[in-house]
């Protein structure tokens, strides 16, 4: 059967925000000759040149794999495919700090979400995050890796006191880190809804309600990118900011 593929704009931006001195943040969309969408976000971690180096290499390596790779057969084969990319860009980045001690202590996150055909593959290591907007609305897919997210599903505090609590920023899981890595992963049916990736700098500035009230705007995509950025430093830029947007055309 063929594939239905929906056109789209997109928009994609980094910033640094009001408080860190480097930006280990990146992110980038990519579409390959096939029309197939590779959405990829990773907020680095392990201080200065760190970070930033772990963060810029796996997305450089995934993009740079994607566009060589020819048509994904199934969602699956796409799931495979990605699925042992996140494994080599793992192996990269451990080896690399186990060798110099100078990227000792780096990784990253990882957030992707790959569209081929009616399924979105939706890869997740740490806190960065991935959203469908459906009826206006933001779907969080992806569930943050963290202390504190494991304490509010144990049981030992509220919702409410996710924001405030000191182990906030503690993430249990990361890409580069161990000589192995585990990762959530979900397959999506995709039927046309924007497709939202973010970093903790953004959803940690901004709240899901104001998120949302630019997402639902009339602004071109990428103005409403840089809208969500603007008002993250607004609001403090207390971190990293980086977001990509796929909003399919409305014809």
């Amino acid at each position: 059967m063929a594939r239905k593929y929906i056109e789209a704009t997109i928009g994609f931006k980094k910033d640094i925000g009001k408080i860190r001195i480097s930006n280990d943040d990146e992110c980038r969309i990519v579409l390959n000759s096939y029309k197939e969408v590779l959405m990829v976000l990773a907020d680095g971690m392990g201080g200065q040149n760190k970070g930033d180096y772990a963060s810029s290499t796996t997305v450089n390596f995934l993009c740079e794999e994607f566009l060589k790779k020819p048509k994904f057969i199934t969602y699956i084969d796409a799931m495979i495919w990605i699925a042992n990319k996140i494994k080599k860009i793992n192996t990269l980045l451990y080896n690399t700090q186990d060798k110099d001690e100078n990227y000792r202590g780096m990784g990253t996150t990882l957030v992707v979400a790959l569209l081929v055909g009616n399924k979105i593959v939706v890869i997740n290591i740490g806190d960065s995050r991935c959203y469908l907007v459906n009826n206006k609305k933001l779907v969080q897919i992806t569930e943050d890796q963290t202390y504190v997210n494991y304490l509010y599903k144990s049981g030992i505090i509220e919702e409410k006191d996710m924001a405030t609590n000191p182990n906030r920023h503690v993430l249990t899981n990361s890409l580069g880190c161990f000589p192995s890595v585990s990762f959530d992963k979900f397959i999506i049916n995709y039927s046309g809804q924007s497709i939202f990736l973010c970093s903790d700098g953004l959803y940690n500035n901004v709240s899901i309600k104001d998120i949302e009230a630019i997402l639902n705007t009339t602004d071109e995509t990428h103005i409403k990118v840089d809208s969500l950025i603007e008002l993250a430093n607004y609001n403090g830029g207390s971190d990293n900011i980086s977001c990509c947007l796929w909003e399919p055309i409305k014809k």
